[in-house]
């Protein structure tokens, strides 16, 4: 029978029937497609059951279909699965309960590694359980040939540009959360991702990584305060699947040790190279060529230079410090875009920086304790996406002579600042700025007198992209936000509660923090109709404030309330007990 004819057929069975249809392991809407003209809907109870690996693959083609996202299996669930696969019925003999609870356990809750490993399990013999569960890694599993081809169904599945993107997670450690800001730089970095009209590059990526996990291959590990991934990482068995895959595919290779160089001879040389050494982790990576090189890069504690490939485009040098010099031979980079450093007693970058002119992203990693001042030439690197230091304490503080003279950075999104507000470098800078989208600013440290309460106002209104704003230390000062923002941290910055009002009255803000000593005084009392779009709300160490009273149209969209170390705090509003949107109090 031809396609055609099995249609009518198929209806002619189903019709006045209640059936129940399960269509198993969809890979996109097409099956859906030449089978829906085929399912009469009679009205009376017939169902259809659709299993995918795309979670929203069912909006494709029924958008008010009920969706059930599967969870991992718990500890006794497992337990009840591995039984079944290894001795059906009969349960699981009271000798062996001790090693396969265990067994079961060390699964992680994924029901396609308990089969798996009680496929071995059934082939070995009773008294080697205990070695086998020992060695129970994901390389032992992916052994399987069936669970190879599974991850290899996924893999190919995916767009050409999520390919690289899914590969680039064997290049981190297994079983280690991946913060999920410094993934997406990198992807940007690397050119994985595509540019987009109408788009930036960081939502484009952020859109890759929801793909990714849309379809089960990546996990959130750590969730944002209003939602969205802050950290990420693979189930073990993909990690393994994705080391293998990179290295069949000349796209990455691992050190493993100090003493393990990796000799640059052969014509197809793998484009990244990740070092795992304990002492260092570094990953050095997009290794385009190596002519006449010996080996990648290999450090000592006591060295003080080191050689680098010159087409090097990504360079995070992990646990190295550099406590007294800048190394200079990273500025002879001229194809770098992205480069992270661990920075110890240094408090200004060389001029020579400007040299990188490709540079995308600048990351000062480490617990220095000084500000870093960027050099006059940091205005000539147009390609500058991010500036951006690990620890929140310290920034990068600009060059403001010639100011109005030099060129702007167009591009850059995301900024550590350190400033001295009594000068008029706040009101310069940001003109300079035009498309930033997150800031973190910190008041530079002074020597002169602080400024009496009133007499200093900070103008961040003409920052018309700015969505995400921290501020710490600017005791005593005011503030104008641009109507932009949709977050705002406070910390250190002893406000009187009447000045509160200012930011109740921006009309996007989602999330507000207030955090330690933000706002001073005793009583914080709402005025009507603040906070429209609010959704989360944060107060902690805010000492002296005792009252905080608040109506019933204020937080209409509040989803949670946060409250830390509010020791004097008696209590909060009761009409919050009254917002239909409110999930959650901590």
């Amino acid at each position: 029978m031809d396609e055609h004819d099995l249609a009518v057929k198929l209806k002619q069975v189903l019709l006045r029937n209640k059936y129940l249809l399960v269509l198993d392991d969809l890979w996109d809407a097409k099956a859906w497609n030449l089978l829906e003209r085929s399912l009469p809907d009679d009205a009376n109870g017939s169902r259809i059951l659709i299993t995918s690996r795309l979670q929203n693959l069912s909006l494709q083609f029924k958008p008010d279909s009920k969706v059930h996202h599967l969870r991992h299996l718990t500890d006794e669930e497992s337990w009840n699965l591995l039984q079944k696969k290894l001795f059906g019925k009969e349960g699981c003999p009271p000798r062996l309960s001790g090693v396969a609870s265990q067994t079961a356990k060390s699964c992680k809750g994924l029901p396609l590694t308990i089969v798996l490993v009680a496929g071995i399990l059934a082939n070995t013999a009773e008294d080697c359980w205990k070695e086998v569960t020992k060695r129970l890694t994901s390389s032992i599993i992916l052994d399987d040939e069936y669970c190879m081809k599974t991850l290899e169904l996924s893999y190919s599945h995916l767009p050409d540009d999520l390919k690289p993107c899914i590969l680039y997670f064997g290049a981190f450690q297994e079983d280690k959360s991946v913060p999920v800001r410094r993934l997406l730089w990198l992807w940007i970095s690397e050119g994985f991702v595509r540019k987009t009209k109408g788009m930036r590059l960081e939502n484009v990526a952020d859109d890759y990584l929801k793909d990714l996990v849309d379809r089960s291959l990546v996990m959130v590990s750590e969730q944002r305060i209003m939602g969205g991934a802050k950290a990420c990482r693979v189930h073990d068995l993909v990690h393994e699947f994705c080391v293998k895959k990179a290295q069949d595919e000349n796209f990455l290779h691992i050190l493993h040790s100090q003493n393990d160089c990796f000799i640059f001879t052969s014509p197809s040389n793998p484009l990244r190279v990740c070092d795992r050494s304990a002492r260092n982790l570094m990953i050095r990576e997009s290794m385009l060529e190596f002519p006449n090189a010996r080996n990648l890069l290999s450090f000592k504690e006591d060295d003080s230079g080191f050689w680098l490939p010159k087409l090097l485009r990504v360079l995070d040098l992990g646990k190295l410090v550099f406590g007294e010099y800048f190394p200079m031979e990273v500025l002879l980079l001229a194809q770098l875009r992205y480069l992270a450093l661990r920075l110890n007693l240094i408090d200004s970058i060389p001029a020579a920086t400007a040299d990188l002119s490709r540079l995308q992203t600048f990351l000062a990693r480490g617990e220095y304790s000084s500000d870093f001042l960027l050099p006059k030439t940091i205005w000539n690197i147009k390609t500058l996406r991010h500036l951006w230091t690990t620890n929140p304490e310290v920034g990068f503080i600009f060059p403001v002579e010639n100011l109005e003279a030099s060129p702007g950075l167009d591009r850059l999104d995301s900024l550590s600042l350190a400033i001295d507000p009594s000068s008029q470098s706040l009101q310069k800078i940001p003109t300079k700025l035009p498309n930033i989208r997150r800031l973190r600013c910190k008041k530079k440290a002074s020597r002169e007198e602080p400024t009496r309460i009133g007499d200093g106002i900070l103008v961040f209104d003409c920052l018309n992209q700015l969505e995400s704003l921290t501020l710490r230390y600017f005791d005593r000062y005011r503030f104008k936000f641009p109507l932009n923002l949709k977050k705002l941290t406070l910390r250190m910055t002893k406000q009187p509660w009447s000045e509160i009002s200012t930011i109740g009255k921006l009309p996007k803000l989602e999330v507000l923090k207030l955090c330690r000593n933000s706002f001073v005084g005793e009583e914080w009392e709402m005025k009507e109709e603040e906070f429209p779009k609010l959704r989360v709300l944060k107060l902690s160490r805010l000492c002296g404030s005792r009252s905080w009273t608040s109506s019933s149209d204020n937080f209409p969209r509040l989803e949670k309330l946060i409250v830390h170390n509010c020791w004097m705090l008696e209590e909060v509003p009761s009409c919050l007990g009254e917002c239909p949107t409110l999930e959650m109090i901590e």
